[in-house]
């Protein structure tokens, strides 16, 4: 599956806590990462300084939904059943 054009939830709501370049310290949930473009794409796929935890997160009919709202929302939940 491919991401959805100009969605971007998945740099924005869940929490980062490895460095990224930009965001020594990570990115806390629902912040949009520095490094996620106008366009909504990773300014820096596919390059060393990205994160694994972005780097293996990989687009999928559940996650995504059928709209942004809907990729935040599950997210969101994730992001609340993955941290105590």
């Amino acid at each position: 599956m491919d991401c959805r054009p100009r969605c971007g939830a998945c740099c924005t709501a869940p929490s980062i806590s490895s460095p990224i370049p930009g965001m020594p310290h990570g990115k806390p949930a629902g912040v949009r990462c520095i490094q996620l473009g106008d366009d909504a794409l990773c300014l820096i796929f596919g390059q060393p300084g990205r994160p694994a935890v972005c780097s293996g997160l990989m687009p999928s009919a559940e996650m995504c939904g059928h709209d942004t709202g809907q990729a935040m929302r599950f997210l969101d939940e994730l992001e609340v059943l993955t941290h105590p």
